[in-house]
Order: structure tokens, then C-alpha cells, then sequence
């Protein structure tokens, strides 16, 4: 019996676009799609999702299998949150050890996690949408490591302690990093791990 060949694939999603390839909305036809960004193969599924305004490492792949192990607990996911404020340690603390979020209607209490405070990242891209200008106060910096992920987490958590989500980068799932990425590149690999 001949063994299918599966593709992955490594997408920078830019700020924007929905994580999914067809709209099925029909309220809102105008939203961009990620099929509009690369001719991926018939039956390409996302391996879990960043909303619209959210940006970073998306990983796809043919193999149903490859996908439930990536978005399982065993592969750690880091973003970078930048905050509305100067973040506390005091926050960084309670988001390290779990805060209480809204999951569909109940009370959630997130995983402990990695999280600290780091300065401004240099290497990633501008946003193509400006976050706001700095007469507005201060921003910060923090980096986030989850093995969950949950419906809007780390911008419910981040809420939860006090210092709004601005803006979201998922920075690397597992061993795979965004590195030198820009906004809109795929990249083709045989695997992931």
C-alpha cells in the first residue's frame, strides 16, 4: 500500500486576515482570507488559528495527525503581547500562575505558564495598521508561553491583570521560530518537528 506524501507549510499571517481559507460569513464578504496568500493543496488545514488582528506563525499541513499533535499540550506556542502601560510585576506574576478568563460562557482559570517582561522586539516587522501614537501613554512588552490555547486567550489573560492586548505576535511553536519571516511569506518544509 503506497503511503501518502504529506505538506507542511510555515506562514507569517500578517495583521488582517482571518485563519481560514473560504469566507463563510455573510455579513462580512470583505474580509481577507490566507488562501489569498499562497496556492496551498487541496485538503491544507490550519494548525489552530490567530484571529484577525493578530499576527505571527501559523503552521499547515495535509496530515490530520501532525496537526493534533502541534495543537495538543505537549508543543509550547510563545507570543509577544505588547500592552497598553508600563506592565507590573506584579501582573507578570499572576499571569505566570494563572488568571480567571471567560471561556463560552464559564469561568476559566489558565494553565501556569512562562511569562516575562522584555523590551520592545526589533526584529519583527511594523504592523501595516499603526497600534496607536504615543500621546496615548506608554506601551510594554511581554512575552507569553502557553500549551493551551483557548478562544482569544492571551488577549483575555493580558486583560484580566490590567494591561490590554495592543498588539499580538505569535513568535514560535515548538522549534519553529518566525526568525527573519516577513509578513505574508510561506514557506514550504518536510516537517515540523
Amino acid at each position: 500500500m503506497e503511503q501518502t506524501k504529506h505538506q507542511h507549510f510555515i506562514l507569517f499571517k500578517p495583521y488582517g486576515y482571518l485563519s481560514q481559507f473560504v469566507n463563510n460569513q455573510t455579513r462580512r464578504k470583505n474580509k481577507k482570507m490566507l488562501g489569498e496568500l499562497y496556492a496551498f493543496p487541496k485538503n491544507t488545514m490550519a494548525i489552530g488559528r490567530l484571529d484577525e488582528h493578530s499576527e505571527g506563525l501559523l503552521l499547515f499541513t495535509t496530515d490530520g495527525k501532525t496537526s493534533e499533535f502541534i495543537r495538543s499540550t505537549k508543543v509550547e506556542k510563545e507570543y509577544y503581547a505588547q500592552v497598553d502601560g508600563l506592565i507590573t510585576s506584579e501582573a507578570v506574576e499572576k499571569l505566570k500562575n494563572g488568571v480567571e478568563i471567560g471561556f463560552e460562557g464559564i469561568k476559566y482559570t489558565t494553565k501556569k505558564c512562562k511569562t516575562f517582561k522584555i523590551e520592545e522586539p526589533h526584529n519583527l516587522p511594523k504592523r501595516s495598521k499603526k497600534i496607536r501614537d504615543e500621546r496615548h501613554g506608554p506601551t510594554s512588552w511581554v512575552s507569553i508561553t502557553l500549551t493551551e490555547g483557548k478562544f482569544r486567550q492571551v488577549r483575555k489573560m493580558t486583560a484580566a491583570v490590567g494591561f490590554p492586548t495592543l498588539r499580538l505576535i505569535r513568535v514560535s511553536i515548538g522549534n519553529i521560530h518566525l526568525s527573519k519571516m516577513q509578513p505574508r511569506a510561506v514557506i514550504e518544509v518536510n516537517n515540523f518537528m
